[in-house]
């Protein structure tokens, strides 16, 4: 299971119901996307969905370890299963991810810098065991809560996607920029694990899919600072108890902050899979 939905933005307001099954739903929304109806560009709010009951953050392997919980990749994944594929491209293994690559048009991205350190470790073991060798494809939208190929403004450019494979102690680190706040979703990072770099590049065997949240003190402290003017208006609505995929719990993919708005900050979270 990657916990990938493929569900397009404005699902709820082309008037899709949500009683019909997940299945058929999916259907129409393909039918519909494939004859135009429901735009696939743009920056919009992702219409996403939680996990199944299954993978909640309850589940746990047989060693009592709470796996990361699965969550949609959302309707911009650039991993080939929503138009663009993004994983085949040469460069798109790299850890820093603000300037574009490859036949892009070069972009980079603004904002206050933030790193992000993912440890991967085995479930089964407890989590005490790294996972060396997998690789982790990670995306975010960018300051003005666009995504790179897919919204407007910046279908041409790549930024804010890149690829890592697990060090010895299964941790994979990205150069980026502190993400935006659009309307309907709380301040997220999207990643894919993979078993292994040739899977990531191929595109191929997703292990887990899921969301990194940030703490609401992190996110007004950088919405203050120049540039995310719309962020500050976007996440007076929202909270984390209320957002669509992080509501049914989000105590393994909030993340731990350290630094600050001058030198920026860092983000670490700890992925069992």
């Amino acid at each position: 299971m990657n916990g990938r939905h493929d569900e397009g933005p404005h699902e709820h307001d082309r008037g899709l119901s949500y009683d019909l099954p997940l299945l058929a739903r999916r259907r129409m929304i393909g039918l519909m996307a494939g004859a135009g109806l429901i735009p696939l560009v743009g920056c919009t709010p992702e219409r996403e969905t939680s996990a199944s009951p299954s993978s909640s953050p309850s589940s746990a392997s047989a060693a009592g370890c709470a796996t990361i919980p699965e969550e949609t990749a959302g309707p911009f994944p650039g991993d080939g299963s929503n138009g663009v594929n993004v994983l085949k491209e040469s460069g798109v293994v790299r850890s820093d991810i603000t300037r574009s690559f490859g036949d892009s048009a070069g972009g980079t991205a603004e904002g206050i810098p933030l790193t992000i350190t993912l440890t991967v470790v085995d479930a089964a073991s407890g989590c005490g065991t790294p996972r060396q060798g997998a690789a982790v494809y990670l995306w975010h939208c960018d300051r003005d809560g666009a995504y790179s190929l897919y919204s407007e403004g910046v279908t041409e450019e790549n930024y804010l996607r890149g690829v890592q494979e697990t060090d010895g102690a299964g941790r994979v680190t990205f150069k980026s920029v502190f993400p935006g706040c659009y309307q309907g979703r709380w301040p997220h990072i999207h990643f894919e694990v993979y078993g292994s770099l040739a899977d990531a590049t191929a595109a191929t065997s997703i292990t887990n899919t899921s969301q990194l949240a940030f703490p609401q003190d992190v996110c007004d402290a950088v919405y203050a600072t120049d540039g995310y003017g719309e962020s500050v208006r976007n996440l007076s609505g929202l909270s984390l108890e209320s957002d669509g995929i992080f509501s049914d719990g989000h105590g393994h993919q909030l993340a731990a902050m350290t630094g600050g708005t001058e030198g920026g900050y860092t983000a670490t979270l700890t992925v069992p899979v």
